[in-house]
C-alpha cells in the first residue's frame, strides 16, 4: 500500500485565477492514501531509519502531531507492522484523531484553550511526546528535527520538474515543519531551476515575516517558533495570509473549482493567486493542496 505514495496530479484553476494573470497549478497532494501530503514525510522518516537499523521490528514509534503527520505515521505503522503512540491536541480537527486512532494508533490528545494554536499548545505536546521517546524501544520521528522528511518531499520537487518541463516561475508553500518547501527547493536547485520559492504563515502568528507568535486556527502551519528545518537560502520570500483569507478561498476552491481541501491549502492558493497577478501573463505558478476537506467537516472552515 505504501507505493501508492506520491504521483499525484496537478490541475490548472480555471475559475479563480483570471486570464489576465499568470497560470496556476495546483498540485493534488489529497490523492495520497490518507488524504495529505504529510504521507511522503511520514514513509520517508520509517524508511531511512529502517535502513539504518535505527527502527526495527517490535519498536514503537513515536511522534507529536497536528494530525495530518500522525494520520500519515498511523498509516504506514500499520502496514509495516510497528506499534504507534502519538500526542496531539483537542485543538485539531476531530476527523484527524479519529483517522489516527482507526490505524491503531495509541493517542495522547493534550487539551486546547480557546487560542487555538498557539505556541504554549505545541510546546505541552512536544514535551509530552519526548517524554514517551525515552521509554525502551521507542523511536523518536520527532518531524521537527528530522532531516528525513526531505527524503520524501523532494519527490514533489522531482514530480513537478517532469510536470513543467518548460519551468516553473514561482512555487509557495505554508510552513509547518517546513519540510515540503525545503525539499522542493533542493529539488528545483539541484536541477538548474530558477524558481521562485514564497513560504507563507498565518496573518495572525507571523513568526517569519514580523517575529511575533499568536493563536490561529490554521491546522498544520503557524506552530508559533521558527522551524529548525527552515533554511534561509533555500527561499526567497516569507508572506504572511490571514486565515479568514485561506478559510474563504478553501470554500472557493470547493464550490468553483472543485478542488475539496482545508485550511492551509486555502492559504497556499490565496498566496498562489496572488504571485500570479503580480507576475502576469505567460508565467506560471505552482503550489499543492495539502490534504482533504473530509478532514475539516466538523470543524469551523464548512460551517
Amino acid at each position: 500500500m505504501t507505493l501508492a505514495v506520491g504521483s499525484t496530479p496537478v490541475v490548472k484553476l480555471n475559475s479563480i485565477a483570471g486570464s489576465d494573470v499568470a497560470d496556476v497549478f495546483v498540485k493534488l497532494e489529497a490523492f495520497n492514501p490518507t488524504g495529505s501530503y504529510k504521507d511522503r514525510m511520514a514513509l520517508a522518516m520509517v524508511e531511512e531509519a529502517e535502513k539504518r537499523g535505527d527502527l526495527r521490528p517490535g519498536m514503537t514509534v513515536v511522534e507529536y502531531t497536528g494530525g495530518s503527520t500522525g494520520s500519515s505515521l498511523a498509516f504506514v505503522c500499520a502496514v509495516k507492522g510497528y506499534r504507534f503512540r502519538v500526542v496531539s491536541s483537542d485543538a485539531f480537527s476531530a476527523e484527524k484523531l479519529a483517522t489516527m486512532r482507526a490505524f491503531g494508533a495509541e493517542v495522547t490528545v493534550i487539551p486546547a484553550g480557546d487560542e487555538g494554536i498557539t505556541k504554549e499548545l505545541m510546546d505541552k505536546v512536544i514535551a509530552t511526546a519526548t517524554e514517551y521517546a525515552t521509554e525502551p524501544g521507542a523511536y523518536f520521528t520527532n518531524q521537527l528535527h528530522n532531516r528525513d522528511s526531505l527524503v520524501g518531499y523532494r519527490k514533489v520537487g522531482t514530480e513537478l520538474i517532469e510536470q513543467f518541463p518548460d519551468g516553473i516561475d514561482a512555487f509557495c508553500a505554508g510552513v509547518g515543519v517546513a519540510g515540503l518547501a525545503m525539499g522542493v527547493s533542493l529539488a528545483l536547485q539541484d536541477a538548474g531551476r530558477d524558481t521562485r520559492i514564497v513560504v507563507l504563515e498565518p496573518g495572525e502568528s507571523p513568526i517569519l515575516t514580523e517575529g511575533k507568535p499568536g493563536g490561529h486556527h490554521i491546522e498544520g502551519i503557524g506552530i508559533g517558533f521558527r522551524p529548525p528545518l527552515l533554511d534561509d537560502s533555500l527561499y526567497h520570500e516569507a508572506r504572511a495570509i490571514p486565515q479568514d483569507r485561506a478559510q474563504a478561498m478553501a470554500r472557493r476552491l470547493t464550490a468553483e473549482e472543485g478542488i475539496f481541501s482545508g485550511w492551509s491549502t486555502g492559504l497556499n492558493v490565496a498566496a498562489a493567486v496572488d504571485l500570479a497577478g503580480e507576475l502576469g501573463p505567460g508565467h506560471t505558478v505552482v503550489t499543492v493542496e495539502v490534504d482533504s476537506g473530509l478532514k475539516y467537516l466538523s470543524g469551523a472552515l464548512y460551517r
